[in-house]
């Protein structure tokens, strides 16, 4: 029996085993100066070198000029629902809504409480399978002030993978379970934001990266904590921030460019969504209700026919070191989120668990 675990939460995620072991064997005593990593101020000279080090590899993993600020905030994604519209909207402006699952909807809710939202459902069934409409028919309002979407909703599986191309018009982004994933071309997004706990780091810091022409508005019930312009001129540290998810995530980044970068990530990426939707559309015990054009590449989500074996399959694969698989309350059924730090073994692993299943149980 397999004794190695793997961990395909959708989040808190799997962190590469070399950054866990780097963290293990520095906790105690960080780069020698006789005290752990997290009892470092951050207004120190030592910590100011994580800071650096953890945005200059997110600027070079993703070739972000310097027209864009990037900023290391609290609150997670959700904060950001409402950071959004409350620093670049007015209560009478409005913004388009990309609906195309469960957390662009979370966010087109939060909205609602600070502008106008136009709500455009782009999540379409036909023949009991999901889909999303191509971007040339996304009816957008040419009076809004900005578009956001979500490229990969975590909870559905199901994934755009085209990027936005719609003239004067601001476009933002919920990246939180896509970036540094595969390859995008950031200058067609003014913001994208992504909390930490997919591809990044530990829980507890959200990334967003917005071009500096949108730190602009000054509007008078804007709290400081959510306030852009307050956080980008206070180099994120408004207030003590998150230092250890911090740590922890430069160290990712810098694994990451070791690899070889997103291109290498995306590469991987594709091979082990592959393998899985393979084993799944090979048999007659599981099935997949998306559509290829859209399936996500970073969370498989999947049934069994007879759901009456749902709770047998999560336990099992528990026993064999297949870890979290137990699909999102909101629709059941199984997910397996393969982030960057999920070797390919462990996917093998996971599709060898499937056909013994389904041998035993079909």
């Amino acid at each position: 029996m397999n004794t190695q675990t793997y961990n395909f939460s959708a989040g808190p995620a799997i962190l590469p085993r070399e950054v866990l072991k780097d963290i293990k064997k520095d906790f105690l005593n960080w780069n020698n100066i006789g005290t752990s990593v997290i009892e470092i101020s951050h207004r120190s000279r030592e910590f100011s070198v994580i800071v650096n080090n953890l945005e200059n590899s997110l600027r070079d993993l993703l070739n972000i000029s310097d027209q864009y600020a990037v900023l290391f905030l609290q609150g997670g994604a959700r904060g950001q629902f409402s950071a959004i519209p409350m620093n670049l909207l007015s209560s009478k402006d409005s913004a388009d809504y990309i609906n195309s699952g469960y957390w662009s909807q979370q966010s087109m809710l939060e909205a609602k409480k600070y502008c106008l939202v136009d709500n455009i459902n782009v999540q379409k069934m036909e023949n009991s399978t999901k889909y999303i409409l191509e971007m040339k028919n996304w009816k957008i309002n040419k009076k809004s002030i900005y578009m956001h979407y979500c490229p990969n909703e975590t909870i559905e599986g199901i994934a755009i993978h085209e990027e936005p191309n719609f003239e004067n018009k601001i476009i933002i982004g919920d990246f939180s379970s896509y970036l540094l994933s595969r390859s995008i071309d950031i200058n067609k997004y003014d913001l994208i934001y992504a909390s930490a706990q997919k591809n990044i780091g530990p829980a507890g810091m959200t990334v967003v990266i917005i071009k500096k022409n949108l730190l602009t508005k000054n509007n008078p019930f804007l709290p400081s904590i959510l306030d852009y312009k307050k956080n980008f001129f206070s180099q994120s540290m408004f207030n003590t921030p998150v230092t250890f998810s911090w740590y922890v995530s430069s160290l990712v980044l810098e694994w990451m460019q070791k690899k070889g970068g997103i291109k290498y990530f995306e590469k991987i990426n594709k091979k082990k969504s592959k393998l899985l939707y393979q084993k799944i559309d090979s048999s007659e015990f599981y099935n997949n209700n998306i559509h290829v054009n859209n399936r996500s590449d970073m969370n498989i989500t999947f049934n069994i026919y007879d759901h009456k074996l749902d709770n047998l399959f999560v336990q099992e694969a528990h026993l064999r070191g297949l870890k979290f698989l137990k699909g999102h309350k909101v629709i059941g059924g199984f997910r397996a989120s393969t982030y960057n730090a999920m070797p390919i073994e462990g996917i093998y692993q996971l599709t060898e668990f499937m056909t013994y299943f389904e041998k035993k149980f079909g």
